[in-house]
């Protein structure tokens, strides 16, 4: 996936605009813990797992696969309309192909299916906007709160989630995840998968490894005790309450002037995200100055002529 940083507004302030809470949250410094914490937890979906494990993307080349990634969060987050529909199209061609068999439990699994975009989607917000609340600025105020959810559930239109079942507040949220635990499981492949982002070997560059250790000393005090327990993370509670005040003054260096530090240390672990990072810092108003839906922004800059990503993947299994 390629990056023109000067296309990242070109025609309008995409789905959000520059009051919304998801501009505030996704381009905060602790968006970084949030995003190791959500590639992490992606693997307890075991279909999930099997199509990281079969693809062997983070294995051979972890810093690229991660940061292309978060680039395509933060696309949709804070991206004109033409360049967030731009990045789905191109993030679900790359996923047609990951298809299997899971074999723990013999079924298929797609990278596209609607039930593992919907968990990497909800896992991905939540995650971020659980690190801005612990080491960030702190909580949104309740209004900003019911908007952020909300707009979790636009960018989901972007993915292949059955719109129904997008959670719209922080109470559907959480009857999101009880509804899902039952099916969350780990494998020695998951347990591999998450140990990998965490602690990632130097022989894949000592910047990445140096900065997946100095993450997960926060990412992981921010996960539930019995998900720790799960997936075998050995860093004792203890620990907790001694990371969070240097992880906040880490994070509110980072944050000051328009985000500085952070934009500077970016090319060092992810390029492309760091680049559109400085974009969305630096970039002047839109041809447009307004907001745009994902369904108008498909209608005018999509191949599928604003036919839902939804739509397209019922098409595809009934094919």
């Amino acid at each position: 996936m390629a990056f023109d940083p000067t296309t990242l507004r070109r025609d309008d302030y995409g789905f959000f605009g520059p009051d919304s809470p998801s501009w505030k949250v996704w381009a905060a410094p602790t968006a970084l813990i949030g995003f190791q914490r959500a590639v992490t937890l992606e693997h307890f979906d075991p279909f999930l797992t099997a199509a990281v494990a079969d693809s062997h993307g983070i294995y051979d080349n972890p810093a690229t696969r991660l940061d292309h990634t978060l680039a395509y969060f933060l696309l949709v987050a804070v991206g004109d309309g033409r360049t967030a529909v731009q990045a789905a199209e191109h993030l679900m061609r790359v996923h047609a192909p990951m298809t299997g068999i899971e074999p723990v439990s013999g079924k298929r699994y797609s990278a596209n299916s609607p039930d593992s975009q919907l968990w990497i989607h909800i896992t991905g917000w939540h995650s971020v906007l659980k690190a801005y609340e612990m080491y960030g600025p702190g909580p949104l105020s309740p209004d900003e709160e019911d908007r952020y959810w909300a707009e979790c559930a636009v960018a989901a239109e972007l993915q292949t989630c059955k719109p129904a079942d997008v959670p719209r507040n922080r109470d559907e949220v959480r009857a999101y995840f009880d509804r899902v635990r039952p099916r969350l499981c780990v494998t020695e492949r998951a347990v591999e998968g998450m140990h990998y982002l965490l602690w990632t070997p130097p022989s894949k560059g000592w910047h990445f490894a140096i900065g997946s250790r100095l993450l997960s000393l926060a990412s992981i005090p921010s996960l539930p005790q019995w998900m720790r327990t799960l997936g075998r993370f050995a860093v004792p509670p203890v620990i907790d309450p001694l990371v969070r005040i240097p992880a906040k003054a880490i994070a509110w260096t980072a944050a000051r002037r328009d985000n500085w530090a952070m934009i500077k240390a970016a090319p060092y672990i992810a390029p492309m995200s760091g680049k559109i990072l400085a974009a969305h810092a630096a970039s002047a108003p839109p041809r447009t100055p307004t907001t745009i839906t994902p369904q108008r922004a498909g209608e005018v800059y999509g191949s599928k002529g604003g036919t839902s990503l939804w739509a397209e993947s019922l098409v595809s299994e009934n094919a």
